[in-house]
């Protein structure tokens, strides 16, 4: 399977936030505490879809 077919490597915030099931703001708080990481291209920010795999990953291992 290729990169394209496996979906973006950068989500907008709101993209972000329908992948998390929580709404924009949250995003916004999660990485402004450092809880969830982004970039910024020009004026815009992006999630990386590794930051949201990393993210999932710790609150599976806090709830283990």
């Amino acid at each position: 399977m290729t990169q394209l077919q496996r979906g973006p490597l950068l989500y907008t915030v709101e993209e972000a936030a329908e992948l998390l099931t929580i709404s924009r703001w949250k995003v916004f708080d999660l990485i402004r505490l450092r809880e969830l990481r982004s970039v910024k291209i020009g004026g815009l920010r992006r999630v990386p879809r590794s930051a949201i795999d990393e993210y999932i990953e710790r609150l599976l291992g806090e709830v283990s």
